[in-house]
């Protein structure tokens, strides 16, 4: 159910329902939307019990029940685009669309150090690198772990980018959280709901991708899990879904950006580097991300692909990156964005 307090309702008239609310044993998550003020009230609810306790509150318009079943991530919580601050003046959700970049796995401190500079020059504002690599097969490199988590920290300090990069297990979020700015969910552990909680207990960013057979009401409701554990800071990232088509790595679903940003208030940010699987492919989907409304990009990068310990066949060298990112520049600017 969202109250949805009157536009000039004082934030003394504010706190007593949210007091109230949480004296009838509900968890209160208060929102400002574009016009008013709604709190949020998630749980198993009496609706009749709600309406006779809150009803006689001055600073109250009305009691609006939600249908969807995702509560906090609908647009009926939020009505106008979420905007997430990362620190430092990174954002994302509003004008600028965001781009991360580097490579899938981090290798050497030389590897990643010199992909962080390259990467800043171009434009890009977060450096993503795996430390936890899980894998399909057992015996593919799995990651430098923490020391991979320590060199890109050193990449950070030395070039002023923001770090994203994927933790696996509820065991290490507090270890991964000491090193990153931006917790990714990978799209095996979409419904790891015991991850999702642990993040949703951090108020750092979570860029949450789509699992490989998802729909997109799966992918709201785990969303929902890590913002209702508090965890507000969630972003939607597509990476491709599984098809019948094996040409491609996945199958890039970018009409999910319109339709994902009709249904939710959180940014979405495209992989084209997951949903194609070809680096040539990667420019090309990209462009379309920009042009229907993508809020950022995650990119793989690496200084010699054909050198990379993982996922090399779809990471752009330097040159090929910047020119990306000069050609997404004025695609951006055609539909009233910019990089």
């Amino acid at each position: 159910m969202i109250i949805v307090m009157k536009d000039k309702a004082k934030e003394k008239e504010i706190k007593q329902v949210v007091d109230r609310v949480e004296e009838l044993g509900y968890t209160p998550h208060p929102s400002r939307g574009a016009k008013k003020m709604l709190i949020g009230i998630i749980g198993d609810l009496n609706r009749e019990e709600l309406i006779d306790s809150l009803g006689a509150y001055p600073g109250i318009d009305k009691l609006v029940p939600i249908m969807e079943p995702y509560k906090l991530v609908g647009r009926s919580f939020k009505d106008n685009t979420s905007i997430i601050d990362l620190g430092d003046g990174v954002t994302i959700g509003g004008k600028e669309i965001l781009v991360m970049a580097g490579p899938c796995a981090v290798e050497s401190e030389e590897q990643i150090i010199k992909t962080a500079a390259a990467v800043k020059k171009s434009g890009a504002k977060v450096l993503r690198g795996g430390a936890f690599k899980p894998r399909t097969s057992p015996y593919s490199f799995q990651g430098m772990q923490e020391e991979g988590l320590k060199l890109l920290k050193t990449a950070s300090d030395e070039t002023g980018l923001k770090v994203i990069t994927e933790v696996v297990d509820p065991r290490d979020v507090e270890l991964v959280g000491n090193y990153t700015d931006v917790f990714q969910i990978g799209a095996r552990n979409m419904q790891n709901f015991y991850l999702l909680k642990e993040v949703g207990k951090s108020n750092k960013a979570v860029l949450l991708k789509r699992g490989m057979s998802a729909t997109y009401k799966e992918f709201l409701m785990a969303a929902e899990y890590i913002m209702s554990e508090g965890n507000y800071n969630v972003i939607l990232c597509e990476r491709g879904i599984r098809t019948f088509e094996t040409y491609t790595r996945n199958t890039l679903d970018l009409v999910g950006i319109p339709v994902l940003k009709k249904l939710s208030h959180l940014p979405v940010v495209i992989d084209p580097s997951h949903g194609t699987g070809q680096w040539e492919l990667v420019t090309p989907a990209a462009r379309g991300a920009v042009a229907m409304g993508a809020d950022g990009l995650i990119v793989e990068v690496h200084p010699e692909p054909t050198k990379a310990l993982s996922d090399g066949q779809q990471s752009l060298k330097f040159s090929k990156f910047t020119a990306m990112i000069d050609d997404l520049s004025q695609i951006a600017n055609a539909v009233g964005r910019e990089i």
